[in-house]
């Protein structure tokens, strides 16, 4: 099949790879010209505007996979690609755009004819070997006819271990990958998957909080317990009810650099704690500690602690999100 991506960073990029890997036509664009070059010698064909990205792709209908941050830099995108394109083709967001802007935009757009998926989009800069978990929201047809790349993007089954219950065929949720309902709802269930992230790296920032302070010499000899943080993660990676990827990253950066000195706890939010707490608020639904986990990231900037720094290892870990600079 054939895709046009544009926004080549961390996740674009290796979008495009593990595509081209399957056999795909890739046709890129981004704002940096050795970026673009550069998967164009891996075999992509990379267009210097957006025009030249459109007019490179034959195949109708035409698809266009946006990987952007959310705002204005993707609403502008989404416009321009309208323009160029004609009806029945197909603009993808895969990045983690406000669901009711996807809700608008696909109003616009089917107007000229223009289908619009979004499509959440899990994986971090590991999506290349490992597979991006997707969860797609639009019109039933034009999620059926892009099924070639959502499958080749997914997962798979893999080596994890079927739901008890599931039988038969793999389907395709348990192979990474969901429509999710109408336009709009791809985006919303990401949102919620990224607040219930920002919960979960909040439990393990202040659970390893507490066992660090058990080693500070701030207490009585006596109380101390000396306690190995790396080896502990280690330990619940194996065969304990918490063994998550958010704690393979934790026992990585803990071997790596056991007192996360490298970090400083400054904890940036991406938008989509707030608007879960957002849509907690409009549907009367108590989310406690999501709410408190957002609130968490706000204070980190004011004052870090350790467990605030492995916040920062765990977002560096799965999405290679850097800090701002320490001070």
């Amino acid at each position: 099949m054939e895709l046009g991506l544009i926004g080549l960073g961390n996740m674009g990029g290796n979008i495009t790879r593990r595509l081209m890997r399957a056999g795909h036509r890739c046709v890129v664009f981004d704002t940096k010209t050795e970026t673009r070059e550069a998967l164009a010698k891996e075999g992509a064909s990379a267009a210097d505007s957006l025009e030249r990205l459109v007019a490179g792709l034959k195949q109708k209908p035409r698809a266009v996979w946006v990987m952007l941050p959310a705002g204005k830099i993707t609403e502008d995108t989404v416009n321009r690609l309208a323009a160029l394109m004609e009806a029945g083709d197909i603009i993808i967001d895969g990045g983690n755009s406000y669901y009711k802007d996807d809700l608008r935009r696909a109003k616009e757009l089917s107007a000229k004819g223009i289908r619009y998926v979004d499509c959440g989009t899990s994986g971090g800069v590991w999506g290349l070997d490992r597979g991006y978990c997707m969860m797609i929201g639009g019109e039933k047809a034009a999620v059926e006819h892009l099924d070639p790349i959502w499958s080749a993007l997914a997962p798979g089954i893999g080596d994890v271990a079927r739901t008890l219950g599931r039988e038969g065929e793999p389907s395709q949720a348990e192979r990474g990958y969901i429509h999710a309902g109408p336009s709009g709802a791809g985006h919303f269930v990401k949102m919620i998957h990224n607040g219930i992230e920002y919960g979960m790296m909040q439990a393990f920032a202040e659970g390893f909080d507490i066992l660090r302070q058990k080693n500070s010499k701030e207490l009585p000899e006596a109380e101390r317990m000396d306690l190995n943080l790396s080896d502990i993660a280690e330990v619940w990676r194996r065969g304990s009810v918490v063994t998550s990827w958010l704690l393979d990253l934790s026992a990585a950066a803990l071997l790596k650099d056991p007192a996360l000195e490298g970090f400083s706890g400054f904890v940036q939010d991406s938008g989509e704690g707030r608007w879960t707490i957002e849509a907690a608020i409009e549907e009367a639904v108590p989310a406690e500690v999501l709410a408190a986990s957002l609130f968490a990231r706000f204070r980190s900037r004011q004052e870090h602690t350790f467990g605030e720094k492995l916040l920062s290892a765990m977002r560096f870990g799965f999405g290679g999100h850097l800090e701002r600079p320490k001070k």
